[in-house]
C-alpha cells in the first residue's frame, strides 16, 4: 500500500526560528561597561579631590549655604524693583528682545544664501566642502567670545553685540538650512533643470516652498537662543537689555529682590518661546526627519 503524505511539512529549527537583531558579544559588552565605570569612577574621585580648593578657606558652610537659602527666598517669594521702575524694566526687556529679533531676522536672510552653496544637492563638492568648513569653525567658538573679539575692534556696546550674534547665527543656520535643502530629492532637482528651469527660478518656486516650514521652525529656535545670548551679552558686553539690569542688580546693588523681579521677567518670555519651539519640533522637523 501507498502511505499517504504527511499534512504538513516540518520546518528545520534554523528555519522555524525568528530572525533576531545583532548583538554585541558579551565580551565586548562587558568591556564597554567597565571603561563607562572607570571613567565615572574617576570622574567622581576628581570632583572629590578638587572640592576643598574650590572652597575658599575659613568659609563656614552652614553660613554659607544659610545665606544662599536666604537669598533664593528673598529671589522666588519677595521680588520687587528697588533701584529702578517696572517700566525701565519692561523697556530692558524689550530691548533683549529686540536684539534677538534683529540678529536672527538678518542672520536668516544670508544664511539661505550662503546655504545654497553648502547643499549637497546643488553645488559643486569643493565649494560645499569650503562653506561647510568655515562655518564649523565659527560654531566652534561660543557667541559670547564673538561679541568680545568685536567689541576690542568697536568698543563696548550694541553694535558689537548685533554682530557677534549675527555672526554666530549665520553658521547656525546655514548648517540647518542646508540640511533641509539636502532632503529635497536630487533626481526631482536633476529634472527641472533638464527642463530648462533656471536656477534661481529653481530656488523660489521649488526649494523655498518645500522647506519653508522647516526653515520657520529652525529660525525660531535659533531665536530662541538668540535671547538667551543677548541677556548674557548685555551684561559681559555692556549691550544693554536685561542683561544689563541683571547685571547691575546683582554685581553692584547686590539686591535681589531687583534680582527675582528680572527673573520672574525673564522667565515670562522664555518659558512660552520654549513651548512654541518644542511644538515647532515636533510638528515640522520630527516630521521631515522621518
Amino acid at each position: 500500500m501507498i502511505s499517504k503524505p504527511e499534512r504538513g511539512l516540518e520546518m528545520t529549527p534554523e528555519a522555524s526560528q525568528p530572525m533576531t537583531k545583532f548583538k554585541l558579544p558579551l565580551r565586548l559588552k562587558d568591556k564597554r561597561r567597565r571603561t563607562v565605570y572607570l571613567v565615572m569612577a574617576i570622574l567622581v574621585f576628581t570632583t572629590v579631590l578638587t572640592i576643598p580648593t574650590i572652597i575658599p578657606k575659613g568659609v563656614n558652610l552652614a553660613v554659607a549655604t544659610s545665606g544662599l537659602l536666604d537669598n533664593l527666598r528673598i529671589m522666588m517669594l519677595q521680588p520687587a524693583p528697588s533701584n529702578t521702575t517696572m517700566e525701565s524694566l519692561m523697556v530692558a526687556l524689550f530691548q533683549s528682545i529686540a536684539l534677538a529679533f534683529l540678529t536672527t531676522l538678518v542672520g536668516a536672510v544670508i544664511a539661505f544664501f550662503i546655504a545654497l552653496m553648502a547643499a549637497r544637492n546643488l553645488a559643486p563638492t569643493w565649494l560645499i566642502n569650503i562653506v561647510q568648513t568655515v562655518m564649523a569653525l565659527i560654531r566652534a567658538i561660543p557667541t559670547i567670545l564673538w561679541v568680545l573679539i568685536y567689541s576690542v575692534a568697536l568698543g563696548l556696546g550694541a553694535n558689537a553685540a548685533v554682530i557677534g550674534l549675527t555672526f554666530h547665527s549665520v553658521a547656525y543656520l546655514v548648517k540647518v538650512y542646508a540640511d533641509s535643502i539636502d532632503e529635497i530629492s536630487g533626481d526631482t532637482l536633476s529634472a527641472l533643470r533638464a527642463m530648462g528651469v533656471g536656477f534661481w527660478p529653481l530656488v523660489s518656486q521649488v526649494i523655498f516652498p518645500t522647506i519653508a516650514s522647516s526653515l520657520l521652525s529652525w529660525t525660531f529656535i535659533r531665536f530662541e537662543i538668540n535671547f538667551a545670548n543677548a541677556v548674557a551679552v548685555g551684561a559681559a558686553a555692556g549691550a544693554g537689555g536685561i542683561g544689563y539690569q541683571l547685571f547691575m542688580a546683582s554685581g553692584f546693588y547686590f539686591d535681589f529682590h531687583e534680582v527675582g523681579m528680572i527673573v520672574y521677567l525673564i522667565l515670562a518670555f522664555t518659558i512660552p518661546l520654549e513651548i512654541i519651539s518644542y511644538k515647532l519640533r515636533s510638528r515640522y522637523i520630527k516630521r521631515a526627519t522621518k
